[in-house]
């Protein structure tokens, strides 16, 4: 206890988080949860609550937390100096491990967030095709930048492609240079491209939506028109690089893009992001090759850092070892299947959307292709099982459980007899 206040350390952590932090907290979760310390598959709070952790970081600690060989590599290299503003070893066989995993890389540019390398990919893919517009899908997260923010989770349904902003302080032009169309909808993203193709400069879209799989036929699609046209193809793979396979989403579902984003994994857990895509493409990054008019001005204080970079090695050495993308399918699989048979014993009308490595519950009945799907859904009956899951000690966001390879047999038999219990208390939903 706090002495002097007879308060709890959480307590006075979250009375000082609100004077000093808009909202109280980072901007990522509620404030009413401080977190001490992570090992393997769980967390646990300043309270000392333990929780089986189903966020991960939001997704970065695809191994888990702290996990020895990651632990290592980094502390091995703190003392040899964390950043340098130049070329270092680890970033430039980082690099090489990118190209190698990776249908789509030919050259690597090295940044710090997701939201940078959704912006500079767009702006590359604008540069080579001297085109200012940019064709992104409803729903889908790109990022903090203007034209990330646009018709990720509008409020207010536009007809397409109308963009709409996801926040105040967009200038007005911005949503001019986006046109927006609906994930799963390969007709009517054909006509939109066919209809804009000579003003577009680029098509930006996570391969998998937030939680929503392509439909058969649908990524091939989107290549081919793409390709039609000579428009460049992004797969935003900040969440799925390295997560569904060791070739990421693109690799997963046999469909290559023409450039790809990739963060969370690939750092291990630190600050780190890449842009991976064709040398033509990537030629905008250096001045010898494309000279002043066309080269593409981009520095980062943090970019490609040694400590991100041996922590990134370190995972990929983990993943590539032989059945350690089984082993987080396993558990995935039956945490999916265990909650849709508890659904169907408590006849829910939920379904469970997704893929084993990344997947949650929908409160409805109705097939999930696209966003406006999602607007249909029971959201009261989301936020009631998952307030129930947290007080049982499992730690998830608003929506989607990431999985690890740390998480175990125990850790699926707790979370599902959560589950379950949570189910029993949803009012006048027994069937």
């Amino acid at each position: 206890m706090d002495g002097a206040a007879g308060k709890t350390e959480e307590q006075t952590l979250v009375e000082a988080a609100h004077r000093v932090l808009p909202a109280g907290n980072f901007g990522n979760l509620p404030s009413d949860i401080v977190i001490r310390e992570g090992r393997g598959g769980h967390v646990r709070d300043v309270s000392g609550r333990d929780y089986i952790d189903y966020l991960l970081g939001s997704g970065p600690m695809f191994l888990g937390h702290a996990h020895p060989e990651v632990t290592e590599a980094v502390l091995a290299q703190i003392p040899r100096g964390t950043t340098f503003f130049a070329n270092n070893e680890h970033g430039i066989r980082l690099a090489e491990a990118i190209v190698e995993a990776l249908p789509c890389a030919e050259r690597v540019r090295f940044l710090s967030s997701g939201t940078e390398a959704d912006m500079y990919a767009m702006r590359v893919a604008r540069a080579f095709r001297k085109r200012d517009r940019i064709l992104k899908f409803e729903g889908g997260y790109h990022g903090m930048s203007d034209w990330g923010l646009m018709s990720l989770a509008p409020k207010h349904l536009a007809n397409f492609p109308q963009a709409v902003p996801d926040s105040p302080g967009i200038p007005r032009s911005a949503r001019e240079e986006v046109l927006v169309a609906p994930f799963n909808d390969l007709e009517a993203a054909r006509a939109l491209i066919a209809a804009h193709h000579d003003e577009l400069g680029g098509v930006i879209l996570e391969p998998f939506q937030r939680l929503i799989p392509p439909a058969p036929g649908f990524l091939e699609g989107i290549r081919e028109i793409t390709a039609q046209y000579g428009i460049p193809l992004i797969f935003d793979e900040v969440v799925t690089g390295f997560r569904f396979a060791y070739g990421g989403a693109q690799s997963y579902y046999g469909v290559t893009p023409d450039l790809c984003t990739l963060g969370k994994i690939v750092g291990g857990g630190f600050a780190l992001s890449a842009i991976a895509g064709r040398a033509d493409i990537m030629a905008h990054f250096d001045r010898g090759l494309v000279g002043d008019d066309g080269f593409l001005m981009q520095v980062g204080t943090l970019s490609g850092n040694p400590v991100a970079a041996v922590a990134g090695l370190a995972t990929l050495e983990v993943l590539k070892r032989p059945g350690t993308y089984e082993q987080v399918f396993a558990t995935g699989r039956a945490l999916m299947q265990g909650m849709e048979a508890a659904l169907r014993k408590a006849g829910v009308a939920a379904q469970v959307i997704g893929e084993p490595p990344l997947f949650d519950v929908v409160f409805t009945a109705e097939p999930v292709r696209d966003y406006r799907a999602t607007l249909r859904a029971d959201a009261a009956a989301q936020k009631h099982v998952n307030a129930h899951l947290r007080a049982a000690g499992i730690l998830k966001g608003e929506s989607k459980y990431y999985i690890s390879l740390a998480h175990t047999e125990a850790d699926v038999r707790h979370t599902l007899d959560a589950f379950e219990a949570a189910l029993a208390t949803l009012p006048g939903r027994r069937g």
